[in-house]
This record gives structure tokens, C-alpha cells and sequence, in this order.
């Protein structure tokens, strides 16, 4: 795996953290409130950034594929984190819909690497 492909993994964490700091954000007021919005606007400008230097360098990932891809781990880690942290609902077709979407990934980098 190259390194664009590890920054894009990790800017998609960062894509989950700035979703779950925004579902936070509604459920705070005053000082924490400000305090997930912060955390929003950190995770926003990491993820962003890694997101563009994936797509560039020696080995870029294609635009298509890098922004699914990217969408894509933070979609699956915010269902997850929806789960863990805010009571989200597990049933047969979410956790179906998620491994598809997981299998769409690895197919995604499979067929981008050759």
C-alpha cells in the first residue's frame, strides 16, 4: 500500500471525526458546543488535506476513485461511531449495506493498483 493510500485512509477518519463532531455539536450548548465545533473545523481541514495529497505526488490515486474511497471510510466510520455513540439503530440491511459498501472499497483499490 502506498502512502496515498494510507493518507487517504486516514483523511477518511478525519471525515468520520468531523461527522461525529458535528452530531455532538447538537447535542451541546455553550463551552462544549464551541469545543465540537472546533474539533469540526480541525477534522474538516486534515481530512481535506489529505484527501489532496493523496490525489497527487509519485503515485496519485485518481480523483473518482480517492473522493469514493474517501467518502466511503467515512461513511463506514460514522454508521459505526453512530452505533457506539449515539445509540443508532443495528439491523440486518444497515450492516448488510455497510459490508457492501466495504467490499466496493477494496475492489475500488483493487483495481486502482493495477
Amino acid at each position: 500500500m502506498s502512502i496515498n493510500w494510507i493518507m487517504l485512509v486516514i483523511g477518511g477518519l478525519f471525515e468520520t471525526g468531523f461527522a461525529v463532531s458535528l452530531g455532538k455539536a447538537q447535542q451541546a450548548s455553550g463551552k462544549p458546543l464551541a469545543l465540537w465545533l472546533s474539533a469540526f473545523a480541525v477534522c474538516v481541514a486534515i481530512s481535506m488535506y489529505l484527501l489532496f495529497k493523496a490525489m497527487g505526488g509519485e503515485r496519485p490515486i485518481p480523483v473518482g476513485t480517492a473522493y469514493a474511497v474517501w467518502g466511503a471510510i467515512g461513511a463506514f466510520g460514522t454508521v459505526i461511531a453512530g452505533i457506539l455513540l449515539f445509540d443508532e439503530p443495528v439491523t440486518f440491511w444497515r450492516l448488510f449495506f455497510l459490508t457492501s459498501l466495504v467490499m466496493s472499497v477494496v475492489g475500488l483499490q483493487m483495481v486502482s493498483s493495477s
